[in-house]
């Protein structure tokens, strides 16, 4: 099942969480979670888009990964995420709950694709940037960067950064 959202990335980030505990848990960024674009705590993690705007995310909830080659992203990272409730939410940062889907509680697996990202302009405002994240069955495994895209030129540059 594969999903397309418009999600307002305020403060560069948008969730993926266990909808009862993900919610009340806070993230320390670190400067690598930001140079990898995906931040990890118990129960939540943030994917973190590089403009601060709404942006276009395709959301698939897959049975195992996908054997796509990455030749049309920028930049890939896989992170795990425990959904023990059995409900996975999409949530923005400052707005509200874009969608939910009841799953198997249980330890999952998500990959998170970033594309377009050369098109993003000097003020980070307009860009054909895009956005798809993958989610599958797995165990718990720490967080491995794929494809590096490099650092974020609008988040260090500018200074907006959630550290």
């Amino acid at each position: 099942m594969r999903g397309q959202y418009r999600i307002f990335a305020d403060y560069h980030q948008f969730y993926l969480w266990d909808q009862l505990h993900g919610s009340n848990t806070l993230i320390d960024f670190t400067e690598e979670d930001c140079l990898r674009r995906v931040a990890v705590a118990a129960h939540v993690i943030a994917i973190q888009p590089d403009r601060n705007m709404t942006v276009p995310v395709e959301i698939g909830l897959l049975d195992r990964p996908s054997a796509e080659p990455f030749d049309a992203w920028d930049h890939v990272v896989e992170a795990s995420l425990a959904v023990p409730s059995g409900i996975l939410e999409c949530h923005e940062c400052t707005g509200g709950s874009i969608d939910r889907w009841r799953v198997t509680p249980g330890p999952y697996r998500v990959r998170a694709c970033f594309g377009g990202l050369g098109t993003i302009d000097a003020f980070g405002i307009e860009g054909g940037d895009h956005y798809r994240v993958d989610v599958w069955p797995a165990p718990l495994a720490p967080v491995v960067l794929l494809k590096d895209y490099g650092p974020r030129r609008v988040w260090i540059e500018a200074g907006d950064h959630p550290l």
